[in-house]
């Protein structure tokens, strides 16, 4: 009798131990699949105060707002640093243009202005880090310029290191091709280089990056003074698209032999392979929209699914996300489907870090619509909408503890 009492108390113990396991596991999960989401806006004409913080659930597809994060003048696109401690945003105001540096409490998604700096050109629409987390790098559409600033000790921005003017012949469309604008600025994977797509030129240049000093320099042609250099491009270092095509934004594969380049103006993405010394070769452009669209129509963001199975684009306008199957030896494109933004003008979407959603900003109905991504065939499939937020423009996500 004793050894049977002394076995269901051993029984017990185990079973006890088994579901206290499961629950940690259980919460751990949960965890690791709740995110902060900071949302930038335009505040110029609208409603909005500047930076909104929401709740995201990435196991059910909700979001839910946590109120004004901090109040700033059109904070259009934003940058989580990857430590989690700092933010950094582009105020697009203009030539009152500015870079600002906040200091971020996760929990409450509150933000603190550190300090900001004078952008150093006019409308910056794109923020992002080289990949020592050690420098910001923007790019400044009307003035057609690109910045570095340093990140310095205490998340503050220190003084520029870098201002390169891009040149060279402008595209044909008169009104949006009259000179420069860079759109989008990013890092190749070895820190090495500088990108910047530019919707002026029909060019992504190339750029030099020196991570030691945060500076910017032409490879072939570069001004020695990095200070009002100007670049022309070259066929070494820069990537030609078909003229009047309006290259706003870009994303590689993970293995770096393919580059997309989203055409604004064209509403085409253009699919460039990677071959020696940093020089792409074109092997494909494909339409964003359907054939039998005519109306107007601006294409504005691209992104690879993390598993690099598809592609999306999202197109102002027809007010769809579009998706395309990725062939992952070729790098070509197939279009495999349209889908309704469920709202106006998406200017913006983000995949969610763990690629079950897809969440696409409608700027001019103040909306987010949230999607589920279909793990077989990537389809788009509306979960939910959030509405009244303010002229939405960018959205990004730091994983909660």
């Amino acid at each position: 009798m004793k050894i049977t009492r002394r076995l269901f108390a051993f029984l017990a113990l185990i079973t006890s131990l088994a579901v206290l396991a499961l629950a940690s596991a259980s919460g751990r999960s949960a965890a690791s699949h709740g995110y902060l989401a900071l949302v930038g806006t335009y505040t110029n004409k609208t409603d909005s105060k500047g930076i909104y913080a929401y709740d995201f659930d990435a196991e059910t597809g909700k979001l839910t707002a946590k109120g004004l994060a901090v109040t700033t003048a059109d904070p259009s696109f934003l940058a989580i640093h990857p430590n989690g401690k700092f933010v950094y945003a582009v105020n697009e105001s203009g030539k009152q243009s500015a870079v600002s540096a906040f200091a971020l409490d996760a929990p409450s998604g509150k933000l603190t202005l550190l300090n900001q700096l004078p952008a150093l050109g006019e409308d910056p629409c794109y923020i992002t880090f080289d990949k020592t987390g050690k420098y910001v790098l923007i790019a400044n559409y009307t003035s057609g310029n690109v910045a570095v600033f340093p990140i310095l000790e205490d998340g503050k921005l220190g003084e520029h290191t870098a201002l390169l003017r891009d040149a060279g012949a402008v595209g044909p469309n008169k009104q949006r091709q009259e000179g420069p604008h860079a759109h989008w600025i990013g890092l190749s994977a070895h820190n090495h280089f500088a990108y910047v797509a530019d919707l002026g030129l029909d060019h992504v240049m190339i750029y030099n990056f020196d991570a030691a000093k945060g500076t910017l320099t032409r490879g072939d042609a570069a001004s020695s003074d990095a200070e009002a250099g100007a670049a022309k491009p070259s066929d070494a270092f820069t990537a030609t698209l078909s003229p009047g095509t309006g290259p706003r934004h870009v994303v590689f594969s993970a293995d770096g032999k393919f580059m997309y380049v989203l055409g604004e103006l064209q509403s085409t993405v253009t699919v460039f392979a990677h071959d020696a010394r940093e020089t792409y070769r074109q092997i494909q452009s494909i339409s964003t929209l359907p054939e039998k669209f005519s109306g107007r129509n601006d294409a504005a963001e691209i992104a690879l699914h993390p598993s690099g199975r598809w592609l999306y684009t999202s197109n102002r306008g027809h007010d769809t996300i579009a998706e395309f199957a990725v062939d992952p030896e070729k790098g070509i494109l197939s279009k495999t489907g349209d889908f309704p933004s469920g709202g106006k003008e998406p200017r913006h979407f983000a995949i969610d870090p763990t690629g079950r959603f897809l969440l696409a900003e409608n700027q001019h109905s103040n909306s987010i619509v949230v999607f589920s991504i279909d793990p077989t065939t990537g389809a788009l499939t509306q979960v939910s909408k959030t509405e009244g937020v303010p002229s939405p423009v960018c959205l990004v996500f730091l994983p909660k503890p």
